[in-house]
C-alpha cells in the first residue's frame, strides 16, 4: 500500500484562512403540497416525513452555501 501524499506544514508566521462566517438558518414553516401536513424547513427549504415531498431548492429564501463555504467541508 502507498502512502498518501502530505501536505508541508504551514510556517508559524503564515496567516490562518478561515472562511467567512455564514449565516443562521431561518427556521420556516408550510403545509405540504401533496398531503398537506404541516412541516418545518431551513430557509424555505421543506421535506415532509409523512409522504415524502421535497421542495425544489431552489425555492429557498437565499441561495445555498458553495462547498467552499462549508466549514465543515475536509481539506
Amino acid at each position: 500500500m502507498n502512502r498518501r501524499p502530505t501536505r508541508a506544514e504551514p510556517a508559524a508566521d503564515d496567516p490562518v484562512r478561515l472562511p467567512a462566517p455564514l449565516a443562521a438558518p431561518e427556521l420556516t414553516e408550510a403545509e405540504c403540497r401533496r398531503c398537506g401536513t404541516y412541516i418545518a424547513g431551513l430557509d424555505g427549504r421543506y421535506a415532509c416525513g409523512v409522504c415524502g415531498w421535497v421542495n425544489d431548492h431552489s425555492e429557498g429564501h437565499r441561495r445555498l452555501p458553495t462547498a467552499d463555504e462549508d466549514p465543515d467541508r475536509p481539506a
